[in-house]
């Protein structure tokens, strides 16, 4: 390879990091419009509230699991037993990922957050 084709290597490489760079901001530009445009300016009570909500689901899913344990004195659990375990997981997996969503859109400054509150 001559030295002429690496100069168009790396000129082509800029083009495409540059152009990579641009998406990546145009993202972030729409994702704090319409995301800002939706959710209210946060701050320390509203964001522990919702952790607090959390928390309750993830006792509920605990909860399920060892009272069906308990019921079940060494026999398989029933389907309404597994399937109570699996609703109570299943809300509280999703509160869990809605709250990673919050805590990054939180980072990326997608949403305001009240410092002093």
């Amino acid at each position: 390879m001559s030295l002429e084709d690496h100069s168009e290597d790396y000129k082509k490489t800029m083009h495409i990091k540059r152009f990579l760079n641009e998406i990546e901001q145009g993202i972030r530009i729409a994702n704090r419009e319409i995301i800002h445009s939706r959710i209210p300016t946060m701050n320390k009570t509203t964001i522990l509230s919702f952790a607090v909500a959390i928390a309750r689901l993830r006792a509920n899913y605990l909860e399920a699991t060892f009272e069906a344990a308990g019921q079940d004195n060494g026999e398989a659990l029933s389907t309404e037993q597994v399937n109570n375990i699996r609703t109570q997981r299943e809300a509280y997996e999703e509160a869990k990922k809605a709250f990673e969503a919050l805590r990054y859109a939180l980072e990326q400054g997608y949403v305001d957050v009240d410092l002093e509150s």
